[in-house]
């Protein structure tokens, strides 16, 4: 296979898992973080301790991070195919890959919410700032830095993920390199697909850190 044959080919399967990421990612955010700052808040010593509630979260986002991902998306068909119609193709492998990536995410949020120096919650409620605030003025800017890094390592878990998800016909570059590669023997473009994935991987930590370095000396610097 030439160049040109592999170029239209490769470019379709990098916006699929482009697509595929970036719509779980933002899912991964918009649960995990209010899951993992429930988990800091409900636990023993926090603003609103509740163990019973704390045990049953951290109970859930145990076994949804615990399932191996292979596992996860077979057992996802019924209720992805009810939420988007199908289980096949790019849109579809949201769903598991959203499912798969909020209570990982979640434990990233729980860690980086509990290295928030406690004075500065204590500081907080002294003046009045009831859980709300203290929740987002301090805790969750605190935080950002290690928020942020532990964006980027789920964004690149996600993105082996999708390699996963092409094999059972998701689309984007797993599909790809075991369409053409394996089935057909395409070596060239398996290696190829691999290459572009691995800079792919490399690029989001690139940025992650850049990001993670930038938001670090602005909280110094403030």
């Amino acid at each position: 296979m030439t160049w040109t044959q592999m170029q239209p080919l490769l470019t379709q399967a990098c916006v699929d898992t482009l697509y595929m990421v970036g719509w779980s990612t933002l899912i991964a955010a918009l649960g995990g973080v209010p899951l993992g700052v429930l988990l800091v808040l409900t636990d023993r010593g926090g603003m609103l301790r509740n163990l019973a509630v704390n045990r049953v979260v951290g109970a859930v986002v145990n076994v949804g991070r615990s399932l191996p991902f292979v596992i996860l998306l077979v057992a996802l068909i019924p209720f992805t195919s009810a939420v988007v119609g199908t289980f096949i193709g790019p849109t579809a492998a949201i769903v598991p890959l959203a499912v798969g990536a909020v209570p990982f995410f979640a434990r990233l949020v729980e860690t980086a919410v509990r290295e928030v120096d406690r004075g500065l919650v204590e500081a907080a409620q002294a003046m009045g700032g009831g859980t709300g605030t203290v929740v987002l003025k301090v805790l969750l800017p605190q935080a950002l830095p290690s928020l942020v890094a532990g964006l980027t390592t789920t964004v690149i878990v996600l993105i082996g993920y999708s390699a996963m998800a092409g094999v059972v016909g998701a689309g984007g570059l797993g599909d790809l390199a075991h369409t053409y590669g394996y089935q057909r023997f395409e070596t060239t473009l398996m290696l190829v697909t691999v290459a572009v994935l691995i800079a792919l991987v490399t690029l989001v930590q690139l940025l992650g850190d850049a990001a993670v370095r930038f938001l670090g000396r602005r909280e110094r610097a403030g």
